[in-house]
């Protein structure tokens, strides 16, 4: 079975690096990045309720070819003038990686049988980055209708090698299995793609 608690980084597969971290003199967890710098890590705010998005999302029209996943029941609808993708390989968490064509925009969809309640998921998502990038920090998340399922939505920042990434994506389980569709880019490009990440993210679909 694959590991769902290492799922939301799986990109450092292609990735292979992360960060440093020690411990100081009077017990604080520091995280050390390659350009000198350094911040505490685990300094958290307090968990809020994650608010309702009233808006519909719906897949766009140009989501024309659909790839529907063969663990579960879910299929994700993309725009193949814009999206290549590839199975992912033997052994691998994601069962599909995405790349928008000509970009630094990528996309995973991470597949499990097993069921797990939102908020479990949730966090083994945020703890599964921590391991990555201690400094990660969920900038925005709500609960949304996609097409008719509600998901959770969640954006996640996080610096990985003393590069700053930013995760966008769309959580949800039911008795048939569990869905991580995440979608990622640079910080800096995030204003350029961000729009055509959500439209990929969009495009999954449900069959209860």
């Amino acid at each position: 079975m694959k590991s769902i608690v290492t799922s939301l980084f799986i990109l450092l597969n292609t990735l292979c690096f992360a960060q440093i971290t020690a411990i100081t003199s009077k017990g604080d967890e520091v995280v050390l990045y390659d350009n000198g710098t350094w911040k505490y890590a685990g300094k958290e705010a307090p968990s809020k309720p994650i608010e309702e998005n009233k808006t519909p999302f719906v897949k766009s029209k140009d989501a024309t070819f659909p790839l529907q996943s063969k663990t579960v029941s879910a299929t994700v609808n993309i725009d193949p003038k814009k999206w290549t993708f590839k199975k992912g390989e033997e052994g691998a968490a994601s069962e599909y990686q995405f790349q928008m064509k000509a970009s630094d925009a990528y996309a995973m969809l991470i597949t499990e049988r097993i069921e797990i309640p939102i908020e479990s998921l949730k966090q083994i998502a945020i703890d599964n980055a921590k391991n990555v990038a201690p400094d990660i920090e969920v900038v925005k998340q709500d609960y949304r209708m996609v097409n008719g399922t509600k998901v959770l939505f969640m954006q996640m920042n996080g610096t990985i090698q003393g590069i700053k990434f930013s995760y966008l994506g769309y959580y949800y389980s039911n008795p048939a299995g569990t869905v991580q569709f995440i979608t990622y880019t640079a910080q800096n490009l995030l204003p350029d793609y961000q729009g055509e990440l959500m439209t990929l993210l969009n495009g999954i679909e449900f069959t209860k």
